[in-house]
């Protein structure tokens, strides 16, 4: 068996069982969490053959920023439940194996410890009513280092949870949520997502931090026009893990029409969603992202090995996407193509 297929067994032995539910769930039915990996699989291969696979490369860059593999770690919370170090340990690991690591604006670690980690690292923003909040998130970012803010625009309200039993809330330890920002000096309607936003809010974030933004939630290829119009530098197709809208559309068959939609016009498009092997990320790639974030998976090696674990995890899903690369005869990130891939 896989490694990474022992590691959600694994962390449900070490982490209480609302905290293990929590990091798994998806929203209502979980049609849609149900849904993600198996839209994975039902790509299939064209290889090409005659082709010099003897050297495979799997550097790129993201956003300008180099990485030695195009696996990225996505944003999540409650990391100092999986692991005491939290996401400074999530940052070593993601550094270790050279890539990038999305920081949830909810981190229970501060931005500078996160930075003196050593991964590079975008700050995942909700937009919430009381905007100065949000812009002291902001601001404590940019200081700490980061170099791109995510908008999560998926989240107007938090979609329903269905728990049996006790929830995260009621076994989260103190101090491990909202670390960069005091939540005591707001009222909870403050820190409530913001409902009312418009495409203007990607040049807002721009403006304010001087940084590339990156719209995550993105499903549909006209909203990904709309997003690029207004100054994305990039898009993560994403239905937010199955948590919020269920019986959304899967990323795996969103893909294809937002990279459609957003060819040559300089957007980069990301993707996350149940991609649990090196294949997966090969099909992703293929069909028009530049690279993949993986979300639960990170959460249990992190919890499972720490941030050893976690540098595991991207190395192992990269070796099988190295040699995913020589099978389908394609050594270079560049030479891939939609025509590589037929959907079952």
């Amino acid at each position: 068996m896989r490694w990474i297929d022992t590691l959600e067994a694994a962390a449900a032995e070490k982490l209480p069982e609302p905290l293990h539910r929590y990091f798994r769930q998806g929203s209502a039915g979980g049609i849609s969490v149900g849904e993600a990996t198996a839209a994975w699989n039902a790509y299939r291969f064209r290889p090409h053959i005659l082709t010099d696979v003897s050297t495979v490369d799997l550097r790129t860059t993201i956003l300008g920023t180099p990485v030695d593999v195009p696996v990225l770690v996505a944003p999540s919370t409650m990391q100092r439940q999986a692991d005491p170090d939290g996401e400074a340990a999530m940052s070593a690991g993601v550094a270790a194996a050279g890539s990038i690591l999305g920081v949830s604006s909810n981190a229970g670690t501060t931005f500078a410890e996160i930075s003196a980690a050593g991964a590079p690292w975008w700050l995942q923003i909700y937009v919430v009513k009381n905007r100065d909040i949000t812009l002291h998130m902001l601001d404590a970012a940019v200081a700490a280092g980061a170099r791109a803010v995510v908008l999560t625009a998926d989240t107007p309200v938090v979609g329903r949870k269905e728990d049996d039993g006790p929830t995260v809330w009621e076994v989260v330890q103190p101090g491990h949520l909202l670390a960069n920002l005091d939540e005591n000096d707001y009222p909870p309607e403050d820190l409530a997502k913001a409902d009312d936003l418009g495409p203007d809010v990607i040049g807002w974030l721009h403006e304010r931090t001087g940084l590339p933004v990156v719209v995550k939630g993105v499903l549909r290829g006209d909203d990904a026009r709309r997003c690029a119009d207004a100054g994305a530098a990039g898009v993560i197709v994403s239905n937010h893990g199955g948590r919020q809208l269920d019986g959304a559309i899967s990323t795996a068959r969103a893909l294809p029409e937002v990279a459609e939609a957003l060819a040559g016009t300089g957007t980069e498009v990301y993707v996350d969603g149940g991609i649990r092997r090196g294949e997966h990320v090969l099909a992703a790639l293929a069909l028009g992202a530049r690279a993949v974030f993986v979300g639960r998976p990170a959460l249990w090696a992190l919890t499972v090995g720490g941030s050893a674990g976690v540098t595991r995890l991207i190395t192992d899903l990269s070796d099988e996407l190295a040699h995913a690369l020589r099978l389908v005869g394609c050594p270079r990130l560049s030479e891939l193509s939609p025509d590589l891939l037929a959907r079952r």
